[in-house]
């Protein structure tokens, strides 16, 4: 089968928010000077015919601020990096995979993406903050709210790893769900 790849499809980045994991993508045409940013498959910017082929496009995803940097590396050569509210790319993955747990499941039939922000312990169905009920228990704290009719909650509890910190563990209808997934 032939490759449909666009041939100027240069980078691509899969972004953590508490919706869900978002996809950028950037197309450079160094030799139409074509610029194109898409995300989530939906293209957001297109510049044709730039005759500076290095640069920055500023974008946003969600309320976050993105930056990607065109810099020249030599004769025809180019690096793109991503910068997302003022932090490099890397950064701010790292920072979101400490900062939220997600796990994703099928309830009633429906994909549902559910993350717990670990900082302030809200909790995100499908990228809508929900209300919850926090509870202090023996072993740590439980977080219950509703999805539909299923009945969730969040158990945290220490890991016993001064490293590793907090387990969370989610339950709907009193099942336990696999682990979580990063971010």
């Amino acid at each position: 089968m032939p490759d449909t790849k666009d041939p100027d499809s240069v980078a691509t980045w899969n972004v953590p928010l508490h919706d869900k994991i978002h996809k950028i993508e950037f197309e450079h045409g160094t030799t139409t000077g074509k610029r194109v940013v898409k995300v989530d498959g939906k293209e957001i910017l297109r510049r044709d015919w730039m005759f500076k082929l290095v640069g920055k496009e500023h974008f946003k995803v969600g309320d976050m601020n993105c930056t990607i940097n065109v810099e020249a590396l030599g004769t025809f050569a180019y690096e793109y990096s991503l910068d997302v509210n003022g932090k490099a790319f890397q950064k701010f993955r790292d920072d979101q995979s400490r900062k939220l747990t997600s796990w994703e499941t099928s309830l009633s039939g429906e994909e549902v993406r559910i993350v717990l922000d670990k900082e302030t312990m809200e909790v995100w169905v499908n990228g809508k903050k929900i209300d919850t009920a926090g509870e202090f228990v023996e072993s740590g704290t439980e977080t219950h709210f509703l999805i539909g009719r299923h009945v969730c909650k969040i158990v945290a509890t220490s890991s016993g790893n001064k490293k590793m910190g907090v387990t969370h563990t989610l339950y709907v209808d009193n099942v336990q769900l696999r682990t979580p997934g990063g971010v």
